[in-house]
């Protein structure tokens, strides 16, 4: 087992080259498929949808729409305490704990999608639990950037987020073919409708085992634990975990951080869903819902007594930082767009070129199967794939000629890109015909993907330079935090934007919100006179 470490500094030269280069190396190369796999179980939703859809189950659109919604914003509100579990519970205690607990909604899940009269409560329940995945990124990340001097801090932070983004392609590539064979056993289903693979498309009437969507994640779950528990390190540092208890203490303190985080969470869910969706039916507007759990949730951590009070207070000060405010808008117009269009993805296509849109006594239908339409499998692995892949080049060209500046351009890119795509949905959502507009609306969703990728590692860059080391590790945790509720927003107001017949706008709006963060970025940090230029 790999021992705590009492003291660390990797601004010293001479102590980074002895050791702290491998140790950090170690930690960082275990933390990357365990947050990938945490990305995975996170968003598997939007692959699972797409084939619940193909055989049938007996669920609305806008109810399978609701399943990525709940995944995200259960992801994005389980960061928030994750952000501070560092501090409290120690890298490698944190690491081990949250990726064996993915083990919970993997199998939960697997057992669940063997019935297709499997009641929506239970997939929403499980929905939740794999917020959990989407957790991680926080204490992942915020865990790595104590182990790196901040020179590398940009290539560090874009290959633990870029390579752990790689979950969302795996996933989207790895559950299609696992459910193409009884890897698991168990019985099989009947497609209603083609599906497809990264290799193919398969015809209506072929079997397809839909529970080792779950199951499959159990085959490197197991070992990772494994891996973070032997292989990882604590660092018992006065700025990174001081006050450490027995490993069994920190489990318990994060197991009720992430409880309280899963009940506004769910609070949250229950007030903006309809009743057939078993919310409330009041249809508090998700923007409401959004701020309400974000202040419960930091009200309700900061209140928990003892020392894990006293611990969150100290972090609490980065929210007297303008700063923190400033890169959380930016992040999230980088990795909220990125996760949001990884959750949306695959359903979109589904949805809007995978159905003719054809005028039937008089009046607009959107239910005919398009028999020409892509296979929504074959291509949503793509934009994942590249946004994940791009990202540390995006931390190595900051790190030359500073993050603010890549953040400039990629912004104008995602602007201008967002209104493309918006263009070809309307087209496509107005004709009988929508698949002719599929290559020009991909293309431009990979540019858009490309954009956020690049992005991500520009911001990582810039919070590297703008805050100091005790800062700097809860700033990321933080905004990665609020940026993740795009996991939840965007797959909302896709949904809603298509039950209206408008498309189109959900990306007419993300374009308005690209623009506002262009003019922020320039003010506050490209501009004459700022407080950190181009850092």
């Amino acid at each position: 087992m790999a021992k705590d470490i009492p003291t660390w500094n990797p601004e010293d030269a001479q102590e980074w080259a002895a050791s702290g280069r491998a140790i950090a190396k170690r930690n960082l190369w275990i933390s990357i498929p365990s947050l990938l796999c945490g990305f995975a179980v996170w968003l598997y939703w939007g692959i699972i949808t797409v084939q619940m859809l193909n055989l049938g189950f007996p669920f609305e659109k806008s109810e399978l729409f609701s399943l990525t919604a709940v995944a995200g914003l259960a992801g994005a509100t389980l960061r928030i305490p994750s952000t501070f579990f560092i501090r409290i519970a120690g890298g490698r205690n944190t690491i081990f704990f949250t990726t064996a607990l993915l083990m919970i909604p993997a199998a939960g899940t697997g057992l669940a999608l063997q019935d297709p009269n499997t009641p929506l409560w239970q997939f929403q329940l499980l929905a939740l639990l794999s917020g959990i995945g989407g957790g991680n990124f926080a204490s992942s990340m915020s865990n790595i950037s104590f182990f790196y001097p901040k020179k590398q801090q940009g290539l560090a932070l874009g290959l633990n987020a870029g390579l752990g983004n790689f979950g969302v392609t795996t996933m989207q590539i790895l559950v299609p073919l696992s459910m193409t064979f009884a890897l698991f056993g168990g019985d099989s289903m009947t497609l209603q409708t083609a599906s497809g693979t990264l290799i193919g498309k398969i015809p209506a009437g072929a079997e397809t085992w839909l529970q080792n969507a779950g199951f499959v994640w159990l085959l490197f779950l197991i070992p990772l634990a494994f891996a973070g528990w032997f292989g990882m390190n604590n660092i018992r540092d006065e700025h990174v975990s001081p006050h450490l208890g027995n490993p069994f203490s920190s489990f318990a303190v994060i197991s009720f951080m992430l409880l309280i985080a899963l009940f506004t969470a769910g609070s949250g869910l229950w007030l903006m869903l309809p009743e057939a969706a078993n919310g409330s039916g009041w249809n508090v507007p998700k923007e409401i819902v959004l701020l309400m759990v974000v202040v419960a949730t930091v009200v309700l951590l900061r209140i928990i007594p003892g020392d894990v009070g006293t611990n969150l207070k100290r972090q609490y000060r980065i929210f007297k930082n303008k700063h923190t405010w400033v890169m959380t808008v930016i992040y999230t117009m980088t990795f909220g767009s990125f996760i949001g269009y990884a959750a949306a993805f695959a359903l979109a296509i589904k949805v809007v070129f995978g159905y003719q849109h054809v005028m039937v006594d008089g009046v607009m239908t959107h239910d005919l199967v398009n028999p020409n339409g892509p296979s929504a499998l074959m291509y949503a692995w793509m934009g994942a794939f590249i946004g994940a892949l791009i990202r540390p080049l995006g931390g190595m060209i900051s790190d030359r000629i500073g993050g603010a500046l890549v953040t400039q351009i990629i912004s104008v890119i995602m602007f201008a890109s967002a209104l493309g795509v918006a263009w070809f949905l309307k087209l496509a959502y107005a004709s009988a015909t929508p698949e002719q507009y599929f290559v020009p609306f991909l293309v431009l969703f990979l540019l858009l993907f490309a954009a956020t990728g690049i992005g991500n590692g520009s911001t990582f860059r810039t919070i590297s330079q703008v805050f100091d080391k005790e800062q700097a590790g809860p700033v990321l945790g933080w905004t990665s935090a609020i940026a993740a509720y795009g996991a939840f927003y965007i797959p909302q107001v896709f949904g809603e934007q298509i039950k209206a017949t408008t498309p189109e706008n959900a990306l007419f709006g993300f374009a308005a919100f690209y623009g506002v963060c262009i003019l922020i970025n320039w003010w506050f940090y490209l501009r004459k006179g700022a407080e950190f230029h181009n850092p």
